[in-house]
């Protein structure tokens, strides 16, 4: 007979991968999805210093994940590379499906995530990994010594500004407001660093090049004045884009109510359904970091738990 967990999580970023440490310390037999890496957004923070405990100067967000990961298979929790194709969370029995079959559970953890914006301009389909990227640790290393340029001004997009300056010979950070939005402390560090530069009141209004980006072209959002940045002959222009996230929801759609593509939830990660919850990026709310994501697949388990305890007592 197949097997009916009491808990499936599905994501393994820092929300799906603490329910998973939760789930399972509470004695359900608890299995965990990720179609990709476990670690979510999380993989994408070279230092993680906003973290209680953390020690910046050698936590990143692939170390975090991973022992966040081995704590939850140290309880029971079973982890596997599974792309979820179609999700049933009605009635009693949750069913999610993938290429190789069905996975059921009594109650479901939704923490998909999220995922980085598009700009949406002319070119950037087709110079995305020759040029534009969406992750400066994954990236940055490929940029040693050449012009990189870094679309945002949220905490995001300094932090990774800050950290491409190990690699670029210069980094220039392109807002289309007068001043960042990044916390003080980022800020500070930014307008310190002698290797990075700004562009203000500017979004990027198509790119362009031979087979590597070589042109950005650029709109003033006061004047409508274009200009061109231009990569020196047979080099290459790197742009960074971190202008903010997209809900990993599709999947969802028609399933649950969603806000502007977040699920909804109350402030115990409870959904509209019995037995499904939210955590995480993917749930509506104010602030989306690490810690906040942990705290929500720790109430999350704790409430299928709940909800468990409660079906055995009827």
């Amino acid at each position: 007979m197949e097997q009916i967990y009491d808990l499936i999580i599905l994501g393994a970023g820092p929300a799906g991968l603490a329910a998973g440490l939760y789930g399972a310390r509470a004695g359900l037999s608890t299995l965990i999805l990720e179609k990709a890496a476990e670690g979510g957004q999380a993989l994408l923070t070279d230092r993680v210093e906003n973290y209680p405990g953390a020690v910046p100067e050698v936590e990143n967000g692939f170390s975090l994940a991973a022992r966040m990961l081995e704590q939850a298979k140290s309880f029971g929790a079973v982890s596997k590379n599974v792309e979820v194709q179609s999700v049933e969370l009605d009635g009693d029995t949750k069913v999610l499906a993938g290429p190789s079959g069905e996975y059921r559970a009594r109650t479901v953890i939704l923490a998909t995530g999220a995922s980085p914006r598009r700009l949406g301009c002319s070119g950037e389909e087709e110079f995305t990994g020759r040029g534009v990227s969406y992750c400066a640790t994954c990236d940055g290393a490929f940029f040693r010594g050449k012009d990189v340029f870094v679309v945002g001004g949220g905490d995001s997009a300094v932090e990774e500004a800050l950290f491409l300056t190990r690699f670029a010979r210069k980094v220039t950070i392109i807002h289309r407001r007068d001043q960042l939005r990044a916390v003080k402390t980022l800020q500070d560090r930014a307008f310190a660093n002698e290797k990075m530069d700004f562009i203000w009141n500017a979004q990027v209004d198509g790119l362009e090049g031979q087979e590597i980006l070589q042109t950005i072209r650029l709109k003033d959002v006061k004047t409508g004045e274009i200009r061109q940045i231009t990569a020196e002959e047979g080099d290459m222009l790197g742009l960074f884009v971190f202008v903010g996230l997209e809900p990993n929801s599709a999947l969802l759609e028609g399933k649950l109510p969603l806000e502007s593509g977040y699920v909804k939830t109350d402030e115990n990660m409870r959904t509209q359904l019995p037995g499904v919850f939210a955590a995480g990026d993917l749930r509506v709310k104010g602030l989306r970091q690490i810690i906040t994501a942990a705290a929500d697949g720790a109430i999350a388990a704790m409430e299928a738990q709940r909800y468990l305890a409660e079906k055995e007592s009827d």
